[in-house]
């Protein structure tokens, strides 16, 4: 039932993009000193979404050192905090989506 719920679907996709791009993130700092490395990201959300694709991660323009290696950790932490924030609205969403299907079911706060 939840399934058929556009919003519902949408949070779901929210959630499983910032899933994504939290292992990209996480590869990125991973390879922090690993010479040559580009850092990537995914596509802002509401591009994948309403494209309807598979998002792709691309590399972030920025400079790099010296050794090629194009990530910025402080960079990387800003990013981790805007999916943090998205995954959470992604939860909320859902959650309060489930709270206000119970209460039309006559549920409640069951």
């Amino acid at each position: 039932m939840f399934e058929k719920l556009e919003l519902t679907r949408m949070a779901q996709a929210l959630a499983a993009h910032a899933g994504a791009r939290m292992g990209v993130l996480a590869q990125n700092i991973a390879n922090a000193d690993t010479p040559g490395y580009k850092a990537r990201d995914l596509p802002d959300f509401a591009r994948v979404y309403a494209s309807h694709e598979t998002a792709e991660a691309a590399p972030i323009a920025g400079a790099a050192d010296p050794n090629g290696n194009s990530v910025s950790l402080g960079d990387q932490m800003v990013r981790l905090a805007d999916v943090r924030q998205s995954h959470e609205m992604a939860l909320a969403i859902y959650r309060s989506t489930s709270g206000i299907v119970r209460a039309a079911l006559g549920r409640g706060g069951q």
